[in-house]
């Protein structure tokens, strides 16, 4: 499983970290550190990424199953 975190529908609401804080941790500025990026989801973290993807009220994180 991977995520994709779009860099420019980030607003940094932080509700993905609040959700999954082992996924998606937060940058100094309160943004997904990962933003603009695609990340490999580690085994037994998948429910954990897909919680933090739906908290995200921009949409910002798109999962993609392999």
């Amino acid at each position: 499983m991977k995520a994709i975190i779009d860099g420019d529908l980030c607003t940094g609401h932080g509700r993905c970290e609040a959700m999954a804080a082992t996924v998606y941790p937060l940058d100094d500025n309160g943004y997904n550190a990962d933003r603009g990026k695609t990340i490999i989801i580690k085994a037994g973290n998948e429910s954990a990424a897909r919680l933090g993807a739906e908290a995200c009220p921009e949409r910002a994180i798109t999962i993609v199953e392999d």
